[in-house]
């Protein structure tokens, strides 16, 4: 049986991806290959609660989401630790067991603790990515790690037959998705942007004063400004605000996942951090402009310009100790991407914005 052939009779299909909100968005092209490939058969994500909550009753790909327990590696539960309890675990790779899949897909990096963990499912066929001192599956792509993500789901869903259909990630907003945007921020006839300042990683994250800066000049060209965060990016949040001298709306923990894809999907703009925000602006159909450094913008950059302009920081070493990230690693967290300017972000916004009404052009 040659690697790229399709299986025959595949009824049900496990996908592992238990991660976070862009990583989610970057297996959207690889989950529509599949079910391109295999229309009849049932998708299950194996992923996180936030993504059974996200995805409950939402159109796509995914016909059901299974949550999975804290494991090393893999998950780590909510309290931020991944301590396996054995008997939980058995417990769920017996109910997986019973699921009886025909295909188990590893979109979770490269294996080290994946493929054991995809192993166990007790699937027909296995698919994934691996490193050398990964267990091996029963057709696997290497992994590489500088390699544009979505490419790589795509890669290891090509080894089940399943072509891509798509590059760019789409997502179905709900009617629900709106409604919770509209009671945080009414609609009215100003083009919104947003402004996302957190990462997960602070290297990644550019300042707060930066951003204030486009916000503020944005604002004067005619847009209503909205800055977007969760609960723990408050600080961040209250920094642009506190630096503008426009007027904005703070959503910062005010929307769940699904109100911030149905706010937005109303943007005429998102300025953000490489994030999980970012990417979910561009799969609802958001014009984007992503502060990048420039080793994320590898793996993590969008793939088209017509709508997305990454801005790229092409720092290599750490801003206190000198040290070159590529050659070593240091404990230091300031910021690998201050360097980009907000001239160059603005620059790339009002191109984006060039065809918008109410917005008007230096």
């Amino acid at each position: 049986m040659k690697p790229d052939h399709r299986l025959e009779d595949v009824r049900k299909i496990a996908v592992l991806r238990a991660n976070a909100l862009g990583d989610y968005m970057f297996s959207l092209p690889a989950l529509e290959a599949l079910r391109a490939a295999y229309p009849d058969a049932e998708i299950v994500l194996l992923g996180q609660p936030w993504h059974a909550r996200f995805l409950q009753g939402r159109p796509g790909p995914l016909d059901r989401v299974v949550a999975v327990p804290p494991s090393r590696g893999v998950y780590v539960g909510r309290d931020g630790h991944a301590d396996e309890d054995s008997a939980e675990m058995d417990e769920f790779f017996r109910r997986m067991g019973d699921e009886r899949f025909d295909l188990a897909v590893q979109l979770h990096g490269g294996g080290r603790y994946s493929n054991p963990f995809v192993r166990r499912l007790g699937a027909r066929v296995t698919v994934g990515s691996r490193t050398p001192d990964a267990a091996p599956l029963d057709r696997m792509v290497p992994y590489v790690y500088w390699q544009n993500e979505i490419a790589r789901n795509l890669e290891v869903v090509a080894l089940a037959g399943a072509a891509a259909v798509t590059l760019e990630p789409r997502l179905t907003v709900t009617e629900s998705d709106l409604a919770e945007a509209r009671v945080v921020v009414p609609e009215d006839a100003a083009p919104l942007v947003a402004l996302h300042p957190g990462a997960g990683d602070p290297r990644r994250r550019w300042s707060p004063a930066h951003f204030a800066q486009v916000a503020d000049a944005l604002s004067d060209a005619g847009a209503r400004i909205v800055v977007t965060g969760a609960g723990d990016e408050a600080h961040l949040v209250e920094g642009v605000l506190a630096a503008m001298r426009s007027p904005a709306v703070d959503t910062c923990g005010r929307l769940s996942i699904g109100g911030l894809a149905g706010l937005l999907s109303r943007c005429a703009l998102v300025v953000s951090n490489d994030s999980g925000p970012l990417h979910l602006g561009a799969a609802v159909g958001a014009r984007t402009v992503g502060i990048y450094w420039c080793g994320n913008a590898i793996n993590a950059g969008t793939l088209g310009r017509t709508r997305h302009r990454p801005v790229l920081s092409w720092r290599l070493n750490c801003p206190e100790c000198g040290l070159n990230c590529m050659e070593g690693r240091c404990d230091h967290r300031s910021s690998f991407v201050d360097d980009v300017t907000p001239g160059q972000v603005l620059q790339e916004a009002r191109a984006l914005l060039a065809d918008v009404g109410g917005i008007t052009q230096p």
